[in-house]
């Protein structure tokens, strides 16, 4: 594989050719080939594709979170990403910018909330100084555990007036960041509405507590690489080190490798990892390389 082949199947995966999505089933089809996708651009790059790339039908001059509020294109995308969110086609995360939605496939959400979501996700928070959680952040939870889905309006009324929005914003960045809640709804004049996930999404929630750690970072690296097509190792763990620790990425490949579910492949002067291709079973490889037989009647 050439480095021009391998950016021009990229293109293709991430719909950047022409073929725009547009429609519902579009976005869900997308979703699901790729596995994860950014609303917009980040700087500095992250290999992943983007839903507003996917929207326009190309990468010329995409528009970044910071200007997607002058840019049409930007709107309309956002707009099919609420559709998918209330569908539940898609499942959206707080792990690089809480402005720049990051969005997981219905099929590889459970893989990806076992790796980042809680274990016991009924047990509300606790704060205190040992906790990850404010206390804005536990009174939050438990108004939307109770009210929900609520909208940030709202919910900022419930948890006081004088609260500010940037600390209200925190506080359900803590929760989202942990997958305790997630965003459902979007309407204009009262901002996005809240829920919490395990009643949003109980199936999800559920088979994604089933798996270990382990068994969910395989399955999800091996999406990610069927979406990039092929990655070196720094590339993996760049990705995967914002949800889990390199060490752990780093052990998880080497074993793939040596399970053969992913292999080398030579791109230009650099050696990626790809999804190894299927394997032949010995008789059928045999079967196709043994030499024709000779008729009855040929004579030599």
């Amino acid at each position: 594989m050439t480095e021009s082949e391998l950016q021009q199947a990229r293109l293709e995966k991430w719909h950047l050719t022409g073929k725009a999505v547009r429609t519902l089933e579009d976005g869900r089809a997308f979703l699901e080939s790729v596995g994860f996708s950014l609303l917009y651009p980040m700087r500095p790059p992250l290999l992943a594709p983007t839903f507003v790339g996917s929207w326009v039908g190309a990468d010329d001059r995409l528009p970044t979170q910071q200007h997607s509020f002058s840019d049409p294109r930007a709107r309309e995308a956002q707009d099919l990403m609420v559709r998918l969110l209330r569908d539940r086609a898609a499942f959206e995360a707080n792990m690089f910018d809480e402005n720049n939605a990051f969005l997981v496939s219905a099929s590889a959400f459970p893989f990806f909330y076992a790796l980042v979501g809680e274990r016991n996700p009924r047990h509300a928070p606790k704060g205190g100084s040992r906790s990850e959680y404010s206390q804005l952040a536990c009174d939050a939870f438990e108004v939307i555990r109770r009210d929900g889905p609520i909208s940030k309006v709202k919910l900022g009324e419930k948890l006081g007036g004088s609260l500010s929005a940037a600390a209200l914003d925190r506080g359900l960045g803590e929760l989202w960041s942990r997958l305790r809640i997630t965003r459902v709804d979007y309407n204009p004049e009262e901002g996005a509405s809240w829920d919490v996930l395990y009643r949003w999404a109980p199936e999800a929630v559920r088979e994604g507590i089933s798996f270990s750690v382990a068994e969910a970072l395989s399955a999800l690296l091996s999406k990610y690489l069927e979406c990039v097509v092929a990655a070196d190792e720094q590339e993996l763990e760049t990705f995967f080190g914002n949800f889990v620790p390199r060490s752990r990425v780093k052990d998880a490949v080497k074993a793939l490798l040596s399970a053969r579910e992913l292999s080398f492949v030579h791109v230009g002067g650099r050696s990626l990892v790809q999804v190894a291709p299927p394997r032949v079973p010995f008789s059928q490889a045999t079967k196709d390389t043994k030499p024709p037989a000779r008729s009855a009647t040929h004579r030599p």
